[in-house]
């Protein structure tokens, strides 16, 4: 480890801690492509001293009133809020994001989940059905005790602030893991829990990598429930070992998210900017960016032109840069993996309009993992380009004649996250988003969340939904009781 490199710890039982196995990973900053961190590369051992001390902390926390469990997730987020500027250069460091969107949209979105959440705990309501005058039902929904939280790396606060938030609300205890490629927000975080005060155990974070840490935690025999947020192939693995268990899951997973482009659409700058964003925001590595644009054949030529135009315009720069549009992909496997993509894509038959290449930056840049935004035409609906996964700054284009055609192109995949629409005829908006096997379908715009609202795909995409009461529902165990009343 370098003299100048920040050593991480995990978060166990109230303390910051070393690995018991004492081993490190290293972590690189994805705009120099140089190691800046280590955190630690925990397995079973780590794993287990963090369930035993939530497991401990149960109790007390699940029986706290609600409204002090509260005022914890409130004191958490306001030391996120006062500490703004250190979270923000954190994140975009540690990511590779530009700085402007680690400050607009990750950790004011981390500080509203825990805000949100809070507020929740005070909210959740039980039901009851009176059986006339003869009996009534009440239903107590409990916290199921010791959960596990696994988030991924392209926006590491946002989705680790989604899962654990809703858990410890609900009055569980958790352990999670962040990502081992992106761990120096989370380890803020944990920080940031030890000065509100939160009591020791009730929160653990243990980093590591998914074959120990992750494996280690999705089979410990004290979990009762798992939420993960990642590749489908590591969801299809956890629910492999989950399901034996009978253990309660929530799975978010991968996306191949159609935009669908009609000829009537309203083509104002405002909305031209919102589709640039869908497709590129954070180097296209957001589950729900729309990296598949489907255009309407009468505008498919203009439409083209004009977007590649946009797209060219993008500034690949230092993600610490203001004016960065485009910052580093998270890491050189990472960048390796998308860049094979194109090489596929250009096999297959697909015509790079604009990008395509690598970028290469002066100075603390020179050894950074840049991609230039990447428009590809030309494509079959069923080539692996179309097909894969990509989750970089890769988008094709494919025109489409009518209704028909648009909604069986964008379910032509195993994947059904996110979709949006761009029409101004409502009625056929209306149409076609029942249509589209899509968790998640936008109008008119993308990206626009309402904490309440239920989040999750379909099919390869993922099982179950987070946000809102459907976060606090999969967190707890509901139980009927019934009461004769004669």
């Amino acid at each position: 480890m370098g003299a100048n490199s920040i050593l991480l710890a995990n978060y166990v039982d109230g303390r910051l801690c070393a690995p018991r196995n004492g081993r490190y990973l290293d972590i690189f900053e994805p705009a120099t492509g140089q190691v800046y961190a280590q955190c630690p590369d925990s397995d079973a051992a780590d794993i287990d001293a963090a369930a035993t001390a939530a497991r401990r902390a149960f109790p007390a926390w699940a029986t706290m009133p609600a409204g002090d469990r509260a005022r914890l997730l409130d004191r958490i987020a306001d030391l996120i809020e006062a500490r703004l500027d250190e979270f923000v250069t954190a994140e975009s460091r540690d990511s590779g994001k530009p700085l402007a969107l680690a400050r607009s949209l990750d950790i004011p979105r981390a500080i509203a989940n825990l805000r949100f959440f809070a507020a929740a705990a005070t909210q959740f309501s039980s039901e009851s059905h009176a059986m006339g005058n003869e009996a009534i039902n009440y239903t107590l929904r409990q916290p199921l005790g010791v959960v596990a939280c696994i988030s991924p790396w392209n926006l590491p606060l946002y989705l680790f602030t989604w899962k654990i938030a809703p858990a410890l609300a609900a009055g569980n205890v958790v352990v999670a893991k962040p990502s081992e490629i992106t761990p120096f927000t989370a380890w803020l975080f944990a920080r940031a829990c030890i000065d509100a005060g939160l009591p020791p155990g009730v929160l653990n974070i243990v980093h590591g990598r998914g074959p120990d840490a992750g494996q280690a935690l999705t089979g410990h025999p004290g979990i009762k429930a798992i939420s993960f947020t990642g590749s489908t192939r590591t969801g299809a693995a956890i629910a492999a070992v989950a399901a034996p268990k009978f253990r309660k899951l929530s799975l978010e997973m991968g996306g191949k998210n159609p935009t669908l482009v009609y000829a009537d659409w309203d083509a104002t700058a405002a909305n031209w900017a919102t589709i640039v964003r869908s497709a590129f925001s954070n180097q296209g590595q957001i589950c729900l960016c729309g990296s598949r644009l489907l255009i309407q054949r009468p505008i498919y030529e203009k439409f083209k032109a004009a977007f590649v135009e946009k797209v060219q315009a993008l500034r690949v720069d230092d993600p610490q840069e203001s004016g960065c549009d485009i910052g580093a992909v998270v890491s050189g496997a990472h960048f390796d993996k998308v860049m094979g993509h194109i090489a596929l894509a250009r096999d297959e038959g697909g015509k790079v309009l604009c990008g395509g290449n690598a970028v290469k930056l002066d100075g603390r840049c020179a050894g950074g993992w840049f991609i230039a935004p990447t428009v590809i035409e030309g494509l079959d609906v069923r080539c692996r380009t179309n097909q894969e996964e990509i989750f970089g700054p890769v988008v094709t284009l494919t025109p489409f004649d009518d209704d028909d055609d648009a909604v069986a192109l964008a379910n032509a995949t195993e994947y059904g996250l996110a979709a949006s629409i761009w029409t101004t005829g409502l009625a056929r908006a209306h149409r076609v988003a029942a249509r589209l096997e899509s968790g998640i379908v936008w109008i008119n715009c993308w990206m626009r969340r309402d904490l309440r609202t239920p989040f999750g795909g379909v099919r390869n995409s993922g099982v179950g939904r987070e946000g809102g009461i459907e976060a606090m529902r999969f967190f707890t165990e509901p139980k009927n009781i019934c009461i004769q009343l004669d």
